[in-house]
């Protein structure tokens, strides 16, 4: 089972890699020549063909000690050191990736920004965007303005959500651990390594406790590790737990380095209609000619040329009811215009939907990856 989440792994397309505080800094200061062995890990998979965003941890840890010898323990002692950590972090980064000739871009995210319909599709834009354009996007926590109400307080969940807002078909959680124990290893001799869950459960859970949390560096622990493995489990994402404090960790996990993988039970595109069946409440309706239809059925977007009418009043980001010109249903979405806009460019080539809205929009109203046809 291991060998075959490992080729699992090695063809995956698109990859989100998460690095813990402990991973990154060290007595206040960043782990350079860690990151440069980590930045040679991911430019070997870029040139794999696979897609690859890192989420990293280590802002607060490397400017909480220009706030004096304390740990920063209320929000607003967290929230600075992390804003005068963050260029210290992205400092260290891109000296690593400079060094293959790789760019990297930061993007900083709240809880709100993934959860929020229209943030969500700028953010998710925005992320292929980059990878695109060949850049290595670097995502944190945005520490330094998000309150207690909005805020992850660990980057493995974090990376879980932008795992499946990217689609990614694998997460890998870089510890200060090789995966997950039935107890902790460090204190408990009969403590036994898991190589393989197929399904996570409270049993898991109680096996977490607490272990990485005796680190007193990031937020996180194994419990943390595991809720993030269900978010990406549920977006069809395989999670993997494994140890990260070695030189090069990514390839000694592709080489057969020991890790717990957390395996999901369908494909990110499986997942994502379940979840799109199962959440979206159309708004509005958009109703499309005879030759849209057919091309929504042959797998393609709905682009303005398609579309008739538009009924109701909705905003971008809103699910979105598609029917025919008859009334039968379609399918529904999430549409990339609110419906002033989207009444505008109606019936429009995409190339003359900038001369009308004097902005450049979307290509599609509805993008065929946040679209499902009625059965």
């Amino acid at each position: 089972m291991t060998a075959k989440a490992l080729d699992s792994l090695h063809a995956a397309k698109r990859i989100v890699v998460k690095i813990g505080s402990a991973l990154v800094a060290e007595n206040g200061r960043a782990r350079q020549e860690w990151l440069n062995s980590l930045a040679a890990d991911i430019t070997a998979r870029r040139s794999a063909g696979q897609d690859v965003i890192l989420v990293s941890s280590g802002a607060i840890a490397l400017g909480r000690g220009q706030l004096g010898p304390d740990r920063p323990r209320k929000l607003e002692e967290k929230q600075a050191a992390a804003a005068l950590g963050q260029p210290l972090l992205m400092a260290a980064i891109s000296i690593a990736f400079a060094a293959q000739n790789a760019p990297v871009a930061q993007a900083l995210l709240t809880l709100e920004d993934t959860e929020n319909r229209r943030r969500w599709l700028n953010a998710r834009a925005t992320l292929d965007t980059l990878l695109g354009a060949g850049a290595v996007p670097v995502i944190n926590e945005n520490d330094s303005v998000a309150t207690d109400e909005i805020r992850y307080g660990d980057n493995d969940r974090l990376a879980a959500r932008v795992a499946q807002m990217v689609g990614a078909d694998a997460l890998i959680l870089l510890s200060d651990v090789d995966g997950l124990y039935t107890a902790d290893p460090r204190t408990d001799e009969e403590a036994r390594h898991i190589a393989v869950v197929e399904e996570l459960t409270a049993a898991h859970d109680d096996m977490a406790g607490d272990i990485n949390h005796a680190a007193n560096v990031g937020s996180g622990g194994m419990a943390t590790k595991l809720a993030a493995a269900r978010i990406a489990q549920a977006a069809g994402c395989m999670t993997v737990i494994t140890l990260g404090t070695q030189l090069s960790p990514v390839a000694a996990l592709l080489g057969g380095g020991r890790a717990t993988w957390v395996l999901p039970s369908m494909s990110p595109e499986k997942a994502r209609e379940v979840w799109l069946r199962g959440h979206l409440t159309p708004e509005g309706t958009v109703f499309v000619d005879a030759g849209a239809v057919t091309a929504l059925r042959g797998g393609a977007s709905l682009l303005p040329v398609g579309v008739t009418r538009i009924e109701g009043q909705f905003v971008r980001g809103a699910a979105v009811a598609i029917k025919d010109d008859t009334g039968n249903l379609v399918g529904k979405g999430v549409t990339a215009y609110g419906s002033e806009d989207a009444a505008r460019i109606a019936g429009l080539q995409s190339d003359a939907v900038e001369a009308e809205l004097g902005y450049r929009g979307r290509p599609a109203l509805v993008h065929r990856n946040d679209l499902i046809l009625d059965s």
